[in-house]
């Protein structure tokens, strides 16, 4: 049997879904081996500028949304050189967006076990598309919420027998398909990667909060209303302003916005894997 001393909740999230269901996870892991519990938010650049290292004593459920399919490809840098697994246990988890998570689960379940971590389950779950209010509305639910606490308790079960041997298999191709490109009525593709987001003066305070909480950094926070560097779209300016003071104005981004909405209006289903 593997001893675990500590359960570990670690993730990156833009307006907290995938904290909500990687903390729900690892709590109920927790709760269930009676050890310890630790957060490790890598959601701003000077966190993940720092490498995490993990201990064979470890059970570390780690998640990440998905963008287009996959993994954010600008957390790539940071998953597979700074994170140092030695041997812990895992659980990926990714949060997607009411579309589909397509290979988003199996690339971090990879990038995981290049890393020194073992699978031994996984979970992928819907949430509020950072890019809407309508689509996945009210995501996760209380349904969710109890997935995720049966995916806790079914891999704590699993470490309390010894049945620990992975990686998990989980949904997804091999080889991890490109990115999913969204396209206009035409079949032509819509390019957002320099969209970035607008102030709406009479509603801004300049509270600064947008600053703080941008996912790049690249929020000015002497001008809030200049974006410096990139803009993933994760909308965590967005949907926490106070004020509802940022917003997005760009046609093609608006279409895409409208396309998820109509396309994928069904409820998407949250799924996990022991």
């Amino acid at each position: 049997m593997n001893k675990i001393n500590k359960v570990w909740a670690v993730y990156f999230t833009g307006t907290g879904n995938t904290k909500k269901m990687v903390t729900t996870v690892a709590k109920a892991a927790c709760d269930k081996l009676g050890c310890e519990y630790a957060e490790y938010d890598f959601s701003l650049p000077t966190v993940r500028a720092q490498e995490i290292s993990f201990a064979d004593t470890d059970l570390v459920v780690f998640g990440t949304p998905v963008y287009a399919g996959r993994v954010p490809n600008v957390l790539l840098p940071y998953l597979t050189k700074n994170i140092k697994g030695n041997g812990a246990l895992a659980v990926p988890v990714v949060t997607y967006g009411n579309r589909n998570f397509d290979d988003g689960l199996m690339e971090l379940r990879n990038i995981m076990t290049v890393n020194g971590l073992t699978a031994i389950g996984g979970g992928a779950f819907v949430g509020e598309h950072s890019f809407s209010t309508t689509l996945g509305a009210g995501r996760p639910d209380p349904d969710d919420l109890a997935m995720a606490r049966e995916l806790g308790e079914k891999v704590a079960e699993k470490v309390l027998s010894g049945a620990v041997e992975g990686p998990v298999a989980v949904e997804g191709e091999d080889p991890i398909r490109p990115y999913y490109t969204p396209r206009d009525r035409n079949a032509n593709p819509i390019n957002i990667l320099k969209v970035k987001p607008k102030t709406d003066p009479d509603k801004c305070i300049n509270c600064g909060l947008c600053a703080r909480i941008c996912t790049m950094g690249s929020i000015d926070p002497q001008d809030v209303t200049s974006v410096t560097g990139i803009c993933i779209k994760c909308c965590a300016c967005v949907k926490r302003c106070p004020k509802g003071a940022k917003y997005y104005d760009d046609e093609g981004y608006l279409y895409h916005q409208h396309e998820l909405e109509d396309v994928y209006a069904r409820r998407g289903e949250s799924k996990i894997f022991l």
